[in-house]
């Protein structure tokens, strides 16, 4: 019993499961590739993660707190092999020691004052030697310092240092004021310097590749099961061509230049539907072909004008046009190609084509006739009469149809003739064309004509390849092809067809 197209066909229970498998894969390359951006990413963008700031504008002192992030860097700085610096680690420490002391024994007590001289000593000692170097954050620097200089209005940081952390400066203001301009604007870019340790090629320590071994391990099963999937599917087919099929999944393997598993992660997402790349696709499509199409026509034009130069700038050109000849011989068995295409066109234009436009050559023969007797035949005084007029039109028209039913009786005549199998006529024709092409490279030989030719012809050539290339440039562009594309697929005077029912 056939079944009615309303019902379709149940997908198997194993159906299902390799189709949630597809997805569930699918999602885990998802995550996959947002993990390998954040590792990449993680470094540069390591002091968003300490701070949890956001700079919409770089150029502007806006910011947007983003305390609801957490701080990863204690868990991630291992994986990149990232530890804190002990020069900045010791200035934090000595300055929260310094906090302490200030808040149990008052900021002016003697072992406070000693530590806010040792505090300046590590600032002079960190402006010096500037231990951001080793992490890139050379900028970090130059911020710190120009904090301090803007706070205590001075062109030197080392002495505003001393200035802000000095009993004059400190005598007039409230310790607790002061200490949030260097827990909030100072000892945060302290942090966010450290030291990387590198491995035995000089390279820095990254301990991601361990993270995404479970990943690659997972995506090998499922290039194996598709693999086998595609074998229980065809048999026939080589383990070699069932593997290759999955080519695209090449990147999600390799440890080393991994964005490029955007492409697999996309093939994947889309095959199991999870997202929509058709249209997306489509558009680029277009663009591409637009665009291949342009290179392609230059490229096959600018050959095959070259191609033609070449051939008409040879010394060889009359024994080019003297080889034509072989083309045209009458072996035993078969004819020639031109004398049979020769053999199918004549008859066809002197049976069919010529007796057809019969009304045609009456109307034009008959006017030229009555043309050609316009003050021949007739004395001028009698050209006006009416009676003597329709005389002439219809002496030309009789005098037309007879030669018209003539010619088109002999080209009937002679259709037959040539549709008919004849050797001897075939022969003569192909000696014909052969001694027209032997007298044409004889005279090109012997006379001056050939050099001049060449010349006037590659000249003519060249001159039709830059002017047609330069139009080419100038008047077809992709943006004009697309909106010709838009025109012909979306025109709504256009009928579209119906649904089926």
């Amino acid at each position: 019993m056939v079944r009615p197209r309303w019902q379709g066909l149940k997908p198997s229970t194993s159906g299902k499961f390799w189709r949630r498998w597809d997805q569930a894969l699918a999602l885990i390359a998802a995550a996959n590739l947002s993990w390998i951006i954040f590792d990449i990413s993680y470094v540069p963008l390591r002091n968003f993660w300490i701070h949890r700031n956001l700079y919409p504008l770089p150029s502007s002192s806006l910011m947007v707190p983003l305390p609801w992030l957490p701080d990863i860097t204690p868990l991630y700085d291992p994986v990149k092999g990232i530890k804190p610096h002990q020069e900045t680690q010791l200035y934090i420490q000595h300055f929260n020691q310094l906090d302490q002391a200030a808040a149990r024994e008052g900021i002016n007590s003697p072992a406070v004052h000693q530590l806010r001289l040792e505090q300046v000593m590590l600032t002079s000692q960190m402006i010096d030697e500037n231990p951001f170097v080793g992490s890139g954050n050379v900028g970090t620097l130059e911020k710190l310092k120009s904090r301090l200089r803007a706070r205590a209005q001075m062109d030197s940081a080392k002495q505003a240092t001393a200035h802000l952390l000095g009993n004059k400066y400190l005598n007039n203001l409230d310790w607790q004021q002061e200490r949030q301009f260097w827990t909030q604007k100072i000892l945060p870019l302290v942090a966010t310097n450290y030291w990387r340790a590198t491995d035995e090629n000089g390279q820095p320590v990254d301990h991601a590749w361990r993270l995404d071994i479970p990943f690659q391990l997972l995506f090998l099963l499922d290039i194996f099961l598709r693999a086998l999937r595609l074998k229980h599917r065809f048999p026939a087919i080589a383990w070699r061509d069932a593997l290759l099929r999955r080519w695209i999944d090449l990147p999600l393997l390799l440890p080393f230049w991994r964005p490029l598993r955007l492409v697999p992660v996309t093939e994947r997402l889309s095959s199991a539907n999870l997202i929509e790349l058709e249209p997306l696709r489509a558009v680029v499509s277009r663009w591409v072909v637009a665009l291949l199409a342009l290179e392609l026509f230059e490229v096959l034009t600018l050959r095959i004008v070259d191609a033609m130069q070449g051939v008409i700038r040879s010394p060889l050109l009359p024994q080019r046009i003297r080889s034509l000849r072989s083309h045209q011989s009458v072996e035993k068995n078969e004819a020639s190609e031109l004398a049979e295409l020769l053999q199918l066109w004549l008859p066809l234009l002197l049976k069919e084509v010529g007796p057809s436009m019969r009304p045609q050559f009456l109307a034009l023969f008959s006017h030229a006739l009555q043309r050609s007797m316009d003050g021949a035949m007739v004395p001028t005084p009698l050209k006006g009469l009416a009676v003597i007029e329709k005389a002439e039109s219809e002496f030309s028209r009789q005098l037309a149809a007879g030669m018209i039913d003539v010619i088109l009786e002999l080209s009937r005549n002679a259709g037959d003739q040539l549709g008919r199998k004849d050797m001897v006529l075939e022969q003569l024709g192909v000696d014909t064309i052969d001694r027209f092409w032997e007298e044409l490279a004889r005279n090109l030989e012997q006379g001056p004509v050939l050099e001049r030719s060449q010349e006037l012809i590659v000249a003519l050539l060249e001159d039709f390849k830059r002017s047609s290339f330069r139009q080419l440039k100038e008047q077809v562009v992709v943006n004009e092809l697309i909106t010709e594309l838009d025109g012909l697929n979306f025109n709504s005077t256009t009928p579209q067809p119906r649904p089926p029912a």
